[in-house]
């Protein structure tokens, strides 16, 4: 198993439609086969942050989300047009 988060800042103006492409890319993502958990969150106090927990079974089914029509067009093509930071975060599991 193969966990992740991503934390990105993006600007008031765009909240509404940063909303709208985590909406359709989380339902998109949780269809794909490997994927265990993709939990878009917002932080409290930071409206304009959000934290995106991925969960994949391996590497492989990692690279096969990135690799898929629904990253390119509403990560690639959508989100990461508006972001104005990222941080992504590898985790492994304690317990």
């Amino acid at each position: 198993m193969i966990s992740f988060t991503v934390r990105m800042k993006f600007r008031s103006e765009d909240r509404e439609r940063v909303a709208e492409l985590l909406t359709t890319l989380a339902r998109a993502s949780r269809q794909e086969p490997g994927c265990v958990s993709y939990i878009p969150h917002t932080v409290d106090g930071e409206p304009d942050t959000v934290v995106i927990y991925e969960q994949y079974k391996d590497q492989a089914a990692a690279d096969v989300h990135r690799a898929s029509a629904h990253f390119k067009e509403h990560v690639v093509g959508g989100l990461y047009q508006m972001m104005l930071d990222r941080q992504m975060e590898t985790l492994t599991s304690v317990a």
